[in-house]
């Protein structure tokens, strides 16, 4: 199966304790399954001071998130959906399921 959820997308959680939030993937992790997403899964982080955090202290950074608990939003229609593959002029594209708008 390929990557339905590439970095750049607008997502939007639809399980667990950040449901509803949506946000801009940062990365993706193929191997893991998982996406890092702007402002979503904050977590906090106990760091030692070092050179890229000279204070050191409590940091707030994104924790990584399941793929199967995001949907993407769609750039038309604004809602959470399915992403469907598809030809476009010729060549394979992502679709929306429900406006049948070519994503990429």
């Amino acid at each position: 199966m390929g990557l339905r959820i590439k970095k750049g997308d607008t997502v939007t959680v639809i399980t667990g304790k950040n449901k509803g939030k949506s946000g801009r993937v940062l990365s993706v992790s193929v191997a893991q399954g998982r996406l890092l997403i702007e402002g979503v899964n904050i977590v906090k982080k106990h760091m030692k001071p070092n050179k890229k955090y000279t204070q050191g202290g409590i940091i707030e950074k994104e924790a990584p998130v399941n793929m199967s608990n995001v949907m993407l939003l769609c750039p038309k229609c604004s809602k959470p959906t399915r992403i469907a593959a598809g030809l476009d002029s010729e060549k394979k594209a992502r679709m929306c399921k429900k406006c049948k708008e070519v994503i990429d």
